[in-house]
């Protein structure tokens, strides 16, 4: 079954949660949520899906993939505001090495797009890897329905990511002045159109209204570099701490519950991450989460 057609036979029991992927992995024995210390982002990469048996467990032969990273700031890859360019390209390679027909790129940026793009060498480095790496185009938001959602009933998404049959979500894991921490959840908002200012009154309903009905197959956490203060633009590099860790599960609310680890926060700290298990957004249990963690250093 295709993604597109997916979207709508997914939203299952368990609160309206969009459950992509291979349904057989995710009630498999491996683990929910692998940590993965010590490496650079190739090697913390490989031993992260190693823990799952491999990118084929979530990429099938003729798949339409798009990886979903954090383009949106002018700044350079060690300043920590955009996801790691090496990472997001060995993503393409490995995607590219299971058999997607094409993979493909694109985020809404908060600076200028030409700009992001180039200096957080995202751009160049995912097109020498052979992904299709678009800025985003107004007339490609389509109005999406969120029949779960409280506040938002409706939300302009974006067409290409909709229509792909398997999502890659790679966030960088850093501060943010208004959510606390800028994880899984809340890069999603690049595919969102619309007055995205408007998301951030009442932001803990509205983010998961959205995220509910569009969260990705598999969502890895780069925190090769994290940012610990003035996020979520930065630009400070005393503000980054290289932590050489990634953090990968099926579940974005899993991999963003665990990830608060990198802060030291509880989740009653970050409003939107709790409101998500409030809600029943998560697969697995956090408070049971069956981790693998390994150290490649």
């Amino acid at each position: 079954m295709q993604r597109r057609d997916f979207i709508k036979a997914s939203l299952l029991a368990g609160g309206g949660t969009l459950i992509t992927g291979n349904p057989l992995t995710l009630f498999s024995a491996q683990p929910q949520v692998v940590w993965v210390s010590g490496g650079e982002p190739l090697p913390l990469l490989q031993a992260a899906l190693g823990a799952f048996g491999g990118i084929q467990n979530f990429i099938s032969r003729g798949d339409r993939v798009v990886i979903k990273p954090n383009i949106g700031w002018d700044r350079k890859p060690e300043q920590a505001a955009n996801t790691n360019p090496q990472l997001v390209a060995e993503v393409v390679k490995i995607c590219y090495d299971a058999g997607a027909a094409k993979v493909r790129i694109f985020d809404r940026t908060c600076n200028n797009p030409q700009r992001c793009y180039a200096n957080s060498q995202i751009e160049a480095l995912a097109k020498s890897y052979g992904a299709e790496v678009e800025q985003i185009r107004d007339f490609k938001f389509k109005d999406y329905s969120l029949p779960e959602g409280e506040l938002l009933k409706e939300w302009p998404i974006y067409k290409d990511y909709l229509e792909a049959d398997k999502i890659i979500n790679i966030p960088i894991a850093k501060h943010h002045s208004m959510s606390r921490v800028s994880l899984g959840l809340k890069n999603l908002m690049g595919v969102m159109g619309g007055n995205r200012g408007s998301i951030h009154n009442n932001f803990t309903q509205k983010i998961n209204d959205i995220c509910a009905h569009i969260l990705p197959t598999l969502t890895i956490i780069d925190a090769y570099r994290i940012l610990l203060r003035n996020g979520p633009s930065g630009g400070n590099v005393n503000d980054v701490k290289l932590a050489k860790t990634l953090i990968m599960s099926p579940c974005t609310v899993s991999a963003d519950y665990l990830s608060l680890d990198l802060f030291d926060l509880q989740v009653r700290e970050v409003p939107h991450i709790e409101e998500a298990i409030h809600r029943g957004l998560n697969k697995f249990d956090v408070t049971k989460l069956d981790v693998k963690r390994i150290d490649v250093s």
